[in-house]
C-alpha cells in the first residue's frame, strides 16, 4: 500500500477532486513494539484507502501534534493545539484558492481533541469540514475485524493499532507485541500522563492483534466512509 501520495501536479489536474483528504497522525511513543510513527501510518493507511476508493485529493500527513500525555516517554514530539488548528486553516484556505473547499481530515490520534471544535467551527453555515473515523466508525470496524477487546481497555499500541501495522507496515512491529499487554484504568489522564497509568506505554491487548483483523478493519472503515463523504457533500 502507498501512504502517500506519489501523484503529480498533472495528475490532480485530471482528477478534479472536489474534496481532499488529510491524514493527521502524531510522532509519541507506542511502546518497544510500535514505531513512533504509528498515529501517522494508521491515519495515511485510512486516507489513502479512502482517496483510492471515493477518488479524493489526498495530502501528505501531518506528522507532529498534541502527544503531551506521552511526554515523559523520550522520542515523543508535540506542538501545541493552536498550532495544529493554524496548520489546517493554513490548509483549507490554500485548498480554497483552487477551489476545493471540502477537506476531510483523518485522525490517527485520540489526543488531538481540538480537532472536533475547529470541525463544529468550520461547518456553522454548510457542511466543509469532517472528522472520520468516528467513534461509531471505529466500533463497526471493531466488530466487522472480529477484534476481542474493547475500545475502552484498547487505549493504546495494542490490538487495533497492532494490527493495522501487521497490515500496512508488517517490518515496524516488532515481536515482543505477543507478551507486552497490560490493562489499567487511567482515571485523571489528562492530569498526570500515560506515564502515571503504564510503565511501557502500553494500554491494550496487542497479543491479539493480527494481519487479518488489520486489513478487515482498513475494508470496514471504507465503507462506513461512504456516509461521511455523502453527508459531507450533499
Amino acid at each position: 500500500m502507498n501512504l502517500w501520495t506519489v501523484a503529480t501536479a498533472a495528475d490532480e489536474s485530471r482528477r478534479q477532486a472536489e474534496v481532499a483528504i488529510l491524514p493527521i497522525g502524531s510522532f509519541e511513543q507506542h511502546g518497544s513494539h510500535l514505531p513512533l510513527a504509528t498515529d501517522t501510518l494508521v491515519a495515511s493507511a485510512i486516507a489513502a484507502a479512502l482517496a483510492e476508493r471515493y477518488n479524493l485529493f489526498l495530502l501528505p500527513p501531518v506528522t507532529i501534534s498534541c502527544s503531551h500525555e506521552h511526554a515523559a516517554w523520550r522520542g515523543t514530539v508535540s506542538i501545541s493545539s493552536t498550532t495544529l488548528t493554524a496548520i489546517i486553516k493554513d490548509v483549507l484556505a490554500s485548498l480554497r484558492r483552487q477551489g476545493i473547499d471540502r477537506l476531510v481530515l483523518v485522525n490517527g490520534h485520540g489526543g488531538n481533541y481540538v480537532l472536533s471544535n475547529l470541525v463544529q467551527e468550520a461547518n456553522i453555515d454548510r457542511p466543509r469540514l469532517a472528522l472520520f473515523p468516528g467513534r461509531r466508525d471505529w466500533e463497526q470496524a471493531r466488530h466487522d475485524a472480529g477484534l476481542e477487546s474493547t475500545s475502552h481497555d484498547d487505549m493504546h499500541a495494542g490490538e487495533i493499532e497492532t494490527s493495522i501495522l501487521l497490515h500496512v507496515a508488517p517490518d515496524t512491529v516488532g515481536t515482543e507485541f505477543e507478551k507486552a499487554d497490560h490493562l489499567t484504568e487511567r482515571p485523571h489522564l489528562l492530569m498526570f500522563g500515560l506515564a502515571a497509568y503504564t510503565e511501557t506505554g502500553v494500554i491494550g491487548q496487542p497479543s491479539l492483534a493480527a494481519e487479518a483483523k488489520g486489513s478487515a478493519v482498513l475494508a470496514s472503515l471504507v465503507r462506513s466512509f461512504e456516509d461521511t463523504l455523502a453527508q459531507l457533500t450533499r
